[in-house]
């Protein structure tokens, strides 16, 4: 569960970034979002940011202790589409020695991505 601090524009940029699909949303009374997206097939939630339930965004942190690691076909053009969406490169897209070829964006919500695809032997 990604805790942001703008939900709406959260789910615009991960559909923009990561070819995510919103697959359900929940809207409080007060206005804030819980939405279940996926990628690929895997889940995730992105849900507004709520102090008084010690839910609170990176942003408001100054830091994230969260890495999402997304296993893709192809890293660097993956990569390339999160970054024409918005996110900041923390660390190139190159072969590592733990067998992945693998970079790391944060988004515009401060949390990091890791976007690798198997390195063939």
């Amino acid at each position: 569960m990604l805790t942001v601090g703008d939900a709406a524009a959260a789910i615009g940029f991960y559909s923009q970034a990561f070819d995510a699909t919103e697959r359900s949303r929940v809207e409080t009374p007060s206005g804030q979002i819980v939405a279940e997206m996926s990628i690929d097939g895997g889940t995730f939630f992105v849900v507004d940011e709520n102090p008084d339930a010690f839910n609170l965004s990176p942003e408001t942190l100054g830091g994230t202790s969260v890495r999402m690691s997304l296993i893709v076909d192809d890293a660097d053009s993956r990569t390339a589409q999160a970054i024409a969406a918005g996110a900041t490169v923390v660390f190139a897209v190159a072969d590592q020695p733990y067998g992945l070829r693998q970079g790391r964006v944060v988004d515009p919500y401060g949390h990091h991505w890791l976007i690798g695809t198997p390195l063939t032997t």
